[in-house]
């Protein structure tokens, strides 16, 4: 009988000699049974007597109680195998039962490591039954969603549908996995804060060993911010081409005007002024001349007119030119400045900056048919790695900023992307050429800087220009940023961070976090109460947007302070803290912090709020 079983059976006498083996216990000695009965153990086994297994036996063969063990071996042939040992006592010694758990432990060890990679994976993993239930969701899946594991454990992956993909869509992807295919493509989620996310996803089906599909796992990686970037540098490259395009036009365009212009001289020369001919001329003439114009503006565009720079204080042209801005923007809208002192100087053509000057002021104006309010700033800047990695062609280094903001009706998201194309305008027929913000775009960008635009509808709009300082290396030292950031200035104060653009909030938070702050992050004025209410301690500053949905930040703070007496405040806007406050949104000694922010910035303000 005990020879049929598959656990191994040992005899071991009270001389520790071997008195029986049944056929599984040689088979895991792996010697035979004849060179083991009647042997003691440290005969068959050199320095067994000092093992732990050993032990174990003497004990169970003195105290005569039932023992059990874990016990690695090694065999004969030199094999290591993993045992569970079990002693109980006989009348003539102790019977040993020893179960072979080598392969079991394996296949745990396997497991384990397994699941530590899935555990630890950057990407988020989803587990479903065949019927679309959650079975199991990784770390990176909670991360991304915004979803802790037991609030999506038993429900189905519909829960972060964001209903912008419609349901074909959703049919075609079940259509490829009852198919048994894996099914790979783009997600266009929704957080549990609301935000909508692009997520890179393979879905797979799992099979039995009968061939049946069992679940279906899914691996997601979010993918907003390089869909932006691909979008950005997309954008970039359609610039580009335009630009090539608009050149080569305008070129050859303007010779063919050089002809027309100087044979409507000649003839007008020619012909008698009190000729009717004279006066079609002159207006071929004036058409030339107009016509002309316009490829001046289409050449600033394609970066290919001639430019005169010299070094020069942007604060001078800005206040030289307020009095004519002030007459081309009429009465009805108030002109305001807001010059940094000790502006650093740039390398630019007057002439050019003045036409940008013009250009974005005339844009303002048409923006505010009803009057309103403009105000042109000036500002010392310093973009990181962190902004211009966001940035399709931005190097790090020093800047210096210009910026026009008006109150105007704003712009949605598809203006703002076609705002700077030649002939793209928002005016009615006959009133604009739309090569103003073209011309804008290239003058700055052939000048080696860029232009970033922030606005709303119905809030108004903000130009930010960044022209490299004078002095800046034409490669910016990536060394000399990264050591703005060294050393952490943070003491493991809580901070609550609101603001309703996700990856503004993810970047503060990421760097705020990384100079030893405890932040709380929030996507709106709602989910800022209600973290605050739950928050355990005190909220030493809270870091909100100014332009909020349901709720603005100044009430939002005025809310919180009930709860935190005393916490200190920084506002952040795209808007300038002059326009801010103009709009009556914000006090004038409230501390602000423009956007875009790089990450020294960021963190100086930080602390200076905390320490004032």
């Amino acid at each position: 009988m005990l020879d049929s079983l598959t656990e191994g059976c040992q005899v071991i006498g009270r001389d520790f000699t071997y008195r029986y083996l049944n056929e599984a216990a040689v088979r895991q000695g792996r010697r035979p049974r004849e060179e083991l009965i009647g042997r003691r153990m440290g005969e068959v086994h050199p320095g067994i007597e000092q093992s732990a297994m050993f032990t174990m036996l003497k004990r169970c063969m003195l105290e005569r109680i039932t023992l059990s063990m874990d016990h690695e071996f090694r065999s004969h042939d030199g094999t290591m195998r993993h045992f569970e040992l079990r002693f109980e006592p006989v009348p003539d010694g102790v019977f040993v039962l020893s179960l072979d758990v080598t392969d079991r432990k394996q296949a745990v060890s396997e497991w384990l490591r397994l699941s530590t990679a899935i555990e630890q994976a950057a990407e988020s993993m989803i587990l479903t039954s065949e019927s679309g239930e959650i079975q199991y969701v990784n770390p990176a899946f909670e991360a991304m969603t915004g979803y802790r594991r037991e609030e999506v454990l038993g429900k189905n992956p519909r829960l972060l549908s964001s209903g912008k993909q419609d349901a074909g869509f959703y049919a075609d992807l079940w259509k490829t996995l009852k198919a048994g295919r894996t099914w790979h493509g783009q997600l266009q989620n929704r957080r549990k804060d609301g935000v909508i996310y692009m997520q890179d996803t393979t879905i797979s089906p799992v099979y039995d060993d009968a061939g049946a599909v069992v679940s279906y796992v899914g691996l997601g990686r979010d993918v907003t911010v390089e869909i932006k970037l691909e979008a950005d540098l997309r954008q970039s490259q359609k610039m580009e081409t335009i630009g090539r395009l608009a050149g080569g036009v305008a070129h050859d365009f303007n010779n063919l005007l050089s002809v027309i212009i100087a044979y409507a001289d000649v003839a007008m020369a020619e012909i008698p002024e009190t000729d009717p001919l004279h006066d079609d001329i002159r207006n071929i003439r004036e058409a030339g001349d107009r016509a002309a114009a316009l490829t001046k503006q289409l050449l600033a565009f394609s970066r290919k007119q001639v430019l005169q720079p010299v070094v020069l204080e942007l604060n001078g042209i800005v206040s030289g030119m307020a009095p004519l801005l002030q007459r081309l923007i009429g009465e009805s809208i108030e002109l305001r400045t807001a010059l940094a002192p000790s502006l650093g100087r740039i390398k630019a053509d007057p002439a050019q900056i003045e036409q940008v000057l013009l250009n974005l002021t005339a844009n303002s104006r048409d923006a505010m048919p009803s009057g309103g309010k403009l105000t042109i700033g000036t500002a010392n800047a310093e973009l990181d790695e962190t902004y211009t990695s966001q940035h399709v062609g931005v190097r790090p280094g020093r800047y210096v900023m210009l910026s026009v903001t008006d109150t105007g009706i704003g712009m949605d998201e598809e203006t703002q992307n076609k705002v700077f194309e030649p002939f793209f305008t928002t005016k009615p027929a006959g009133k604009g050429t739309g090569l103003g913000m073209a011309t804008v775009y290239g003058i700055v960008k052939q000048s080696g800087g860029n232009i970033w635009v922030y606005s709303e509808p119905g809030k108004g709009t903000a130009f930010k220009i960044y022209l490299p300082e004078v002095g800046m290396a034409d490669t910016a030292d990536p060394a000399a940023a990264r050591r703005t950031l060294a050393g952490k200035s943070g003491a493991g104060e809580t901070v609550l961070l609101v603001e309703d653009e996700e990856q503004v909030r993810r970047i503060a938070e990421r760097i705020l976090a990384g100079d030893g702050y405890r932040v709380l992050a929030a996507a709106d004025g709602e989910e800022a109460m209600d973290i605050a209410n739950q928050a355990p301690g005190k909220i030493q500053l809270l870091l909100t947007d100014v332009v909020m949905p349901n709720m603005n930040g100044s009430e939002l703070a005025g809310k919180i302070a009930e709860r935190n007496p005393g916490v200190r405040v920084l506002y952040m806007s795209g808007y300038t803290d002059d326009v801010i406050v103009r709009h009556g949104m914000l006090k004038p000694d409230t501390q602000f912090i423009g956007k875009p922010f790089n990450s020294a910035a960021l963190r100086r303000k930080v602390r200076e709020v905390l320490d004032a």
